[in-house]
């Protein structure tokens, strides 16, 4: 974790700075970043890719155990634990279905217009028909109909 931070504020500051105040030696950071990534590390990469295809099939629906079902079927040997960690780490979340909500309150007291158009759309000249429609959500509190 401090060789990645030390790594990531380059440019900003001086490596020998960060080191001492990190309190690692240069010449560990230097071997560190140096270093070839881990087996683990590159089959996380390789799975995070195979992730992010099935995510893309399933058109950004489909969560960890979906996912870790799908890889499973594909011959891969994954938990749902490292399937959840890998995109939670690439920020790749399933879209949840949204509550369905009434935005209309349709037994209220107030008059309602009478349908004048009555489904007619086509007119022969402008100006001669206009249509309107107000979406409107539950009200907090109730007031007395305009007269």
């Amino acid at each position: 974790m401090r060789f990645r931070a030390i790594r990531d504020n380059i440019g900003r500051f001086a490596v020998g700075l960060m080191c001492s105040a990190l309190g690692v030696s240069v010449s560990g950071y230097c071997a560190w970043r140096d270093r070839p990534p881990s087996a683990r590390t590159r089959a996380n990469d390789q799975l995070l890719g195979e992730i992010r295809e099935a995510h893309q099939r399933s058109r950004g629906t489909y969560g960890s155990p979906r996912i870790t079902h799908e890889l499973r079927a594909q011959g891969h040997r994954v938990g749902e634990n490292r399937v959840a960690g890998l995109m939670r780490t690439a920020q790749i979340r399933a879209k949840s279905a949204r509550k369905w909500r009434a935005t209309t309150l349709s037994a209220h007291r107030w008059p309602v217009a009478e349908n004048t158009l009555d489904r007619a759309f086509s007119v022969a000249q402008p100006n001669r028909v206009w249509a309107g429609d107000i979406s409107y959500g539950t009200p907090r509190r109730c007031q007395s109909p305009p007269h």
